[in-house]
């Protein structure tokens, strides 16, 4: 299965889609990136001076790429439109902003999948390499 047959797999649609591209992925992770455009609603009011990406989107961003695209391949058998997919813990820590217009690469690194639940180590940071927020992320897929 290829990046662009799992994105197209992907349970979601503009505007809550928060994957562009996926670069590399096998049974052990995954990285690919988003953009978070200067348009996306959300800036509007987050917050009045200065908009930042809320930290929600950014576990969105990453789980969509780090949890979900890996997955949709790791289940690419069974995996269908009647899949349901369930995060079930976060434990992230952001540590910079992002703003708008930023391009981020969202790396993560299977820690295990067992009965249908995938826990993954994922870290999202910018064009730079700088670490803009990381953690564990985990979901159900059934």
């Amino acid at each position: 299965m290829n990046a662009t047959e799992i994105i197209a797999r992907l349970p979601y649609q503009k505007p809550f889609l928060f994957v562009d591209e996926l670069l590399h992925i096998d049974e052990n992770g995954v990285e690919g990136t988003f953009t978070f455009d200067k348009n996306l609603e959300f800036y509007e009011g987050h917050f009045k001076t200065k908009a930042v990406t809320p930290g929600v989107i950014l576990i969105e961003s990453m789980a969509q790429i780090g949890v979900v695209c890996l997955g949709i391949y790791l289940l690419h058998d069974t995996f269908n439109s009647d899949s349901v997919i369930a995060l079930t813990s976060t434990e992230v820590e952001f540590l910079r902003p992002v703003y708008p217009n930023t391009k981020v690469i969202v790396k993560s690194e299977k820690i295990y999948f067992r009965f249908g639940k995938l826990k993954c180590k994922v870290v999202l940071k910018n064009e730079k390499g700088e670490i803009l927020c990381n953690g564990t992320i985990a979901g159900m897929i059934s």
